[in-house]
């Protein structure tokens, strides 16, 4: 039976593990530059010190509410309130203009894809749009943090993917004191917060101008960074600049590599193929992604993947698939490629959709069951769109072991705090997800030849 928690962030969401460190809970907080701490798995969590944050008020702006206002009660009723003029709705990405494919001449091989949110970023800068942009850049504190970038100077240090905890605390009190024109760019669950904080702070509707989503497979603790720099020969404890996505423009979209420094200042590499399954497994992911049925950032103005399709997945420079849904969004995207700065076309609704099948199939096809489990054990979940839908017996057993690897990846790294070691600890729950694995797509396979 579920127990309802107390209306506070704590109780109702950091307690249900489904905190994902947005930090948007601590804008109404004097303190928000103090108010998030790293939690024992690796995640950034709001500081329990803060008295304001007991408030009903500030849980109303947190992306995982279980008790969310009926305006705002899952993302079908913020887009209707952000992004109305849409002309298309589907199920499974909400409202939109157009779906594209396609990257930005100036910024594919700097970027970790396709570059199209950087090209964004440097047009909303130039033609005046916006005066700033808070995006993810190497930080003073942390290896990445949000900042305000204000000049296109500063664009090719946000032009890479960081599979990095980091949280919008750092730059609230920006946002909250200035009169800046801003842009945000984030994955679903941020851009959710930036929504609700909108939706409450109606000052914020007006200097908050444009938001890119980013399509996200999964937050990572960061655990996963330091696990990776052991498997690239540098100690996890003196490792720096760690980079998640390096492209080898000689070979495919999906061969890329994790690369960091050490002591002396050398960069280490190793291909993320040897690392083996970092995504499906679930792997240093946190909870709450497991109770995510936004898969392509339904919220934002425009929403940017990778082109998991061929033959854009064969081509190692990079590409992005494209959701426009503001009638800016489209207008950006169309005179880039009039003006010959973008090399993008129209790309098929449904090679769309096949682009982000695993996602599908994981968080929006699989949630009801997971709900249904995590309810079993008295957590409150969040109301979601994708509740209902039934699974059969094998993948219901991919699911419970993706559940046991996540924890006890968390678990693990700690008490190990030794790449090899960790993988020698965890060997047996991979090898069963594995099989699982295995035998549901195999079955699956039978069932598609059958027909059913």
């Amino acid at each position: 039976m579920t127990i309802m928690p107390n209306k506070n962030i704590f109780d109702a969401v950091v307690i249900q593990d489904l905190c994902v460190g947005c930090g948007a809970c601590l804008y109404s907080s004097t303190q928000n530059n103090l108010g998030m701490k790293w939690n024992k798995e690796g995640f950034l969590n709001p500081n329990p010190d803060i008295p304001e944050l007991l408030s009903e008020e500030n849980l109303k702006v947190c992306p995982f509410n279980p008790f969310p206002d009926k305006e705002v009660r899952t993302e079908n009723e913020i887009a209707g309130v952000f992004l109305k003029d849409a002309p298309n709705r589907h199920q499974k990405i909400g409202r939109y203009y157009n779906t594209y494919v396609g990257y930005s001449n100036k910024y594919r091989l700097t970027s970790s894809s396709g570059g199209i949110a950087t090209y964004l970023i440097d047009e909303l800068l130039n033609k005046k749009i916006v005066d700033a942009v808070i995006t993810v850049k190497e930080g003073e504190n942390s290896f990445y943090e949000y900042s305000v970038v204000r000049s296109t100077d500063e664009l090719l240090s946000t032009s890479k993917t960081r599979y990095f905890p980091v949280t919008l605390a750092t730059v609230l009190e920006q946002l909250k004191n200035s009169n800046e024109r801003f842009a945000v760019v984030g994955i679903a669950c941020f851009i959710k917060s930036i929504r609700l904080l909108q939706f409450y702070h109606p000052d914020l509707k007006e200097r908050i101008k444009f938001t890119i989503g980013i399509i996200c497979g999964g937050i990572k603790s960061r655990f996963f960074a330091e696990y990776l720099s052991g498997k690239a020969g540098v100690s996890n404890k003196h490792f720096t600049q760690p980079q998640f996505r390096i492209k080898d423009h000689q070979s495919t979209a999906s061969d890329y590599s994790f690369g960091c420094k050490d002591e002396a200042g050398a960069l280490h590499t190793i291909k993320m193929k040897k690392v083996g399954d970092m995504w499906g497994s679930g792997m240093f992911k946190n909870n709450a992604c497991d109770f995510c049925d936004d898969v392509t950032t339904e919220l934002a103005d425009i929403s940017l993947g990778d082109a998991w399709l061929n033959p854009y997945n064969q081509d190692g420079k990079g590409t992005n698939v494209m959701v426009t849904r503001s009638k800016l969004a489209e207008d950006l995207i169309n005179e880039g490629i009039i003006e010959k700065k973008l090399s993008v076309g129209h790309l098929d609704f449904n090679q769309f959709l096949s682009s982000q099948h695993g996602s599908f199939n994981h968080r929006q096809k699989a949630l009801g069951y997971r709900i249904k489990l995590a309810k079993k054990k008295g957590l409150s979940i969040p109301p979601k769109r994708h509740d209902k839908e039934k699974i059969s017996l094998d993948f219901k057993l991919v699911q419970k072991q993706r559940m046991v690897v996540r924890k006890q990846s968390l678990i693990q790294w700690p008490i190990t705090n030794d790449s090899h070691l960790f993988d020698e600890v965890m060997f047996g729950s991979r090898d069963t997800l594995q099989k699982r694995t295995k035998i549901n797509h195999y079955i699956r396979a039978i069932k598609r030849k059958m027909g059913i």
